[in-house]
């Protein structure tokens, strides 16, 4: 963890305690928790911005406040995050079948599709072109998940939207503080009439308690690094590229699935490469389809040159290489491009 954001969430608890002892609506939000906002707000490019204990409270704030009435609809990708609310479920990044779905709702229903930016399991993106395009057709809310994105993508960290150039036509952007920013919570960023009804309709805003204040402290000094270092985003970049190059395919995040297949082949690689002190963990089901575990590789901008070509000499001696195949091949059907299929030699 950077310096700044260890002697910022330091001096906080120094001066505020750690726990907040009670929720935002009542004694918990304080000047720091409003800066954070603030910042993330910026960010993000919208009017205002929202705390939450966490990514999971943040999501279903936004499903209670905008989907719990009767003339609501929700669309939500397959892939989507665990804490996404399911409604109606569309084909991974499959844009006819999304548009199947809106075409078969009342048009007096209010709809709201919700997406991962950086999908955590195939770590590919979102179709932004194709969300956009029916969001104007159609005129729903778009609720972007950046979990995978804040602080990675982007010129600025904004997030895979603004990497894109569609910040404006994402209505509700929903992130987490505890992967780049390296802190903890969540927070939705969004123009202030939906900050306004998440406060009020909310119910994991309402009724949890805020954020400590250290944590927000060291997510305000992650930010400021963010801004001053904008070399270490480009460095975990370049890191994603050149892993792409040695497993032969074209990376698009910083998470990197190796398709192994069986539960059991999955956690024997695993466990070889632990041996040769590289930790990447075998997913499998329930967290993906059967027959699709996988190796997860994540990179981060504290990983060097050698870290990755060291990880892919280690993958070869393990006896693991790279195969071609389409990712139809697997029980989840979605198509991507940074998937690698693994055999035995």
């Amino acid at each position: 963890m950077h310096a700044a954001v260890r002697h910022a969430a330091a001096d906080a608890a120094a001066l505020y305690g750690i726990g907040p002892r009670s929720s935002p609506v009542g004694l918990g939000y304080t000047v720091l928790h409003q800066e954070l906002e603030s910042r993330l707000a910026t960010l993000k490019g919208t009017e205002e911005c929202l705390l939450f204990a966490t990514g999971f409270a943040a999501n279903l704030a936004v499903m209670s406040a905008l989907g719990s009435s009767e003339d609501a609809a929700i669309f939500s990708d397959e892939l989507n995050h665990a804490s996404i609310g399911q409604l109606h479920i569309y084909k991974h990044n499959d844009m006819r079948h999304l548009e199947e779905l809106l075409q078969t709702c009342p048009s007096s229903h209010r709809k709201l599709v919700v997406a991962d930016s950086v999908f955590s399991m195939d770590g590919d993106i979102a179709d932004f072109e194709g969300l956009t395009r029916l969001r104007r057709r159609y005129g729903f809310l778009l609720a972007i998940d950046e979990a995978h994105g804040t602080l990675v993508c982007g010129s600025r960290g904004g997030g895979a939207a603004e990497a894109f150039g569609v910040g404006e036509e994402v209505d509700l952007h929903i992130g987490t503080l505890s992967k780049a920013v390296g802190a903890h919570g969540g927070f939705v960023a969004c123009q202030a009439d939906l900050k306004s009804l998440l406060i009020n309709k909310g119910r994991s805003y309402i009724f949890s308690t805020a954020l400590p204040a250290p944590v927000v402290a060291a997510a305000i000094a992650a930010l400021q690094v963010n801004e001053q270092e904008p070399d270490r985003r480009e460095h975990l970049w370049r890191l994603v590229r050149r892993l792409g190059e040695g497993l032969g395919v074209e990376a698009c995040s910083p998470i990197v699935p190796l398709i192994v297949g069986s539960e059991a082949a999955a956690v024997a690689a695993s466990a070889a490469l632990l041996e040769r002190g590289f930790y990447v963990p075998a997913i499998r089901p329930p967290a993906v389809a059967p027959g699709s575990s996988r190796l997860r590789i994540t990179l981060s901008a504290a990983h060097t040159v050698e870290d990755v070509d060291d990880l892919l000499a280690a993958l070869k001696d393990c006896g693991v290489i790279p195969m071609r195949g389409l990712h139809a091949a697997i029980a989840s059907g979605s198509a991507v491009q940074n998937v690698v299929f693994l055999a035995k030699l």
